[in-house]
């Protein structure tokens, strides 16, 4: 299918942020773009702001004056829906109100050409419901953009229940000819990266709630050692905790109270009180002037061997013998169950049981734990945990084996999967479920997390990296440890895990 010729009419309706930089981009891809807001002024405003954008991206050099200039000219401002009688697609971009969307595109059917699009730039509101009362329910769906649409590439076209392929196929098409990464998504609460992503918060949220580190020392594993642009405290600041805990209040209410999206009680204590996040000036950190960002932890060390045995192998954390070679410390490599020993201790991937309850089932003396991270191969910060049979001197000379290597190391309590991977696992997990229940493919999945929140690594492919039946494994084992159903496994991933089949592999409809 087709993308909209650029001779085709957008239009805009709302002028705040997100309104403002999807009209940007509707004239960068060279469509005339009428814009509409019923506050009065706010449209001019909003065009103002376009113009000013634009030229200050003429004198960083990132467009020319003639295009900036193009561009500027391309948006006309309306002041009312009658002068949208010809266009070809209409963007919605006003308040998250079912109501008031309704009622915008009830209008708008009695206005437009029976071939024109409607779309809504919704992140929770039900395609479905908004297109309920419609004639033409066929020709309406979602394109939920990303803030702020002129930087970020994803795109998430959802489908209602009776949006045709075409009215889908168009939108793909078009938002591609925009400079877009589009996706493909089923009306369902959160689509796909505002359901995901829960997992992100949630597990930090619940790892600082049980006392297992402090928050930098938690974004600080995150961040350096899984490879996220930014940890679950520090994105929640910026999100705003206000708006981020609505979001999964409504993710966690549309899947009756599903308790894998369970609010935390920390962060609805933070919007009680008024430190929303960078926006208010305080949130899980401080923003003033003059404030210090706190350090995360970093382990003691103790007396580096020059010796270890590798009894088996390590899977996805093979790499991290090549740190330990390239400092000098000799390996020698026997069969076994995949740990390292220090003479008397042993050092393990996480499996998603606590190194306490593993080093009981498997009468270990010295037993401690190291989480995943992103790229084993580069040092970078990695988390450890002794078991509370472990002595600190054996601790110590753990950190001080990675220490030697060059990674920083963040000592954090026994707490099982640890913080990387039990994030990661989950992750994939909803992932898989989003698969199984035909949400998206899993290709659109991972491009929706990578593209929509700047995840490092799609959760499927990630998954698939660590291997089916690990994940697995972790997935139970923390299911088994919390007697929850919040940590229950995807029959996606239990399916593909039994028959070594990769997730981005995985059936979708």
């Amino acid at each position: 299918m087709n993308a909209l010729p650029s001779t085709a009419q957008v239009a805009v309706i709302g002028a705040g942020a997100m309104g403002a930089g999807i009209a940007q981009v509707a004239a960068q891809g060279g469509h005339p773009v009428l814009l509409f807001d019923v506050r009065e002024g706010a449209a001019s405003r909003a065009r103002e702001n376009i113009v000013g954008a634009l030229s200050r991206l003429v004198e960083k050099g990132r467009l020319t004056a003639e295009t900036a200039e193009q561009i500027g000219n391309a948006i006309s401002v309306v002041d009312s829906l009658d002068a949208m009688a010809d266009v070809d697609l209409v963007i919605e971009a006003i308040v998250e109100d079912l109501d008031a969307k309704r009622a915008v595109f009830c209008q708008l059917e009695t206005l437009l050409r029976p071939d024109a699009i409607m779309t809504t730039n919704t992140s929770s509101v039900s395609i479905t419901s908004i297109a309920a009362p419609l004639r033409h329910p066929e020709r309406f769906a979602g394109m939920h953009f990303f803030n702020p649409a002129p930087l970020m590439a994803l795109v998430e076209v959802v489908s209602g229940l009776a949006t045709s392929t075409q009215t889908r196929e168009v939108l793909l098409a078009t938002a591609e000819a925009w400079g877009k990464k589009p996706v493909r998504a089923k009306s369902t609460p959160g689509f796909i990266v505002n359901r995901v992503a829960r997992s992100f918060y949630a597990e930090g949220l619940r790892v600082l709630e049980e006392g297992v580190a402090d928050v930098p020392t938690i974004d600080a594993l995150i961040r350096e050692g899984g490879g996220f642009r930014m940890g679950p405290f520090e994105l929640m600041d910026l999100i705003g905790h206000d708006v981020n805990s609505a979001v999964t209040r409504s993710v966690f209410d549309a899947y009756s109270q599903d308790p894998r999206f369970k609010p935390s009680l920390i962060q609805q204590e933070l919007v009680a009180a008024g430190r929303l996040g960078r926006k208010s000036g305080r949130g899980f950190y401080d923003y003033a002037q003059g404030a210090v960002r706190p350090e995360p932890a970093t382990g003691v060390a103790g007396n580096a061997p020059k010796r270890i045995l590798v009894a088996g192998d390590l899977g996805v954390a093979e790499p991290l013998l090549d740190s330990f070679a390239a400092v000098g410390i000799e390996i020698e490599r026997v069969p076994g169950e995949g740990v390292i020993h220090l003479d008397t201790i042993t050092l393990a991937f996480t499996d998603g049981r606590s190194a306490t309850l593993r080093a009981a089932q498997e009468s270990l003396i010295d037993l401690v734990l190291f989480d995943l991270v992103l790229d084993f191969g580069q040092p970078s910060r990695i988390g450890l945990a002794k078991a509370d049979q472990t002595s600190d001197q054996a601790l110590q000379d753990v950190v001080a084996l990675f220490q030697q290597a060059c990674w920083k190391v963040s000592v954090i309590d026994d707490a099982p999967a640890l913080v990387v991977m039990r994030t990661v696992v989950m992750l994939a997990n909803e992932g898989a479920d989003t698969v199984l229940q035909g949400v998206a493919s899993p290709a659109d999945i991972d491009q929706a997390m990578r593209y929509g929140t700047n995840y490092p690594r799609g959760p499927l492919a990630w998954a698939d990296a660590i291997g089916g039946t690990q994940v697995l494994q972790v997935l139970s084992n923390l299911q088994h440890h919390y007697g929850e159903d919040r940590y229950r496994p995807s029959s996606l991933l239990r399916r593909c895990a039994l028959t070594q089949r990769k997730l981005l592999q995985a059936r979708s409809h």
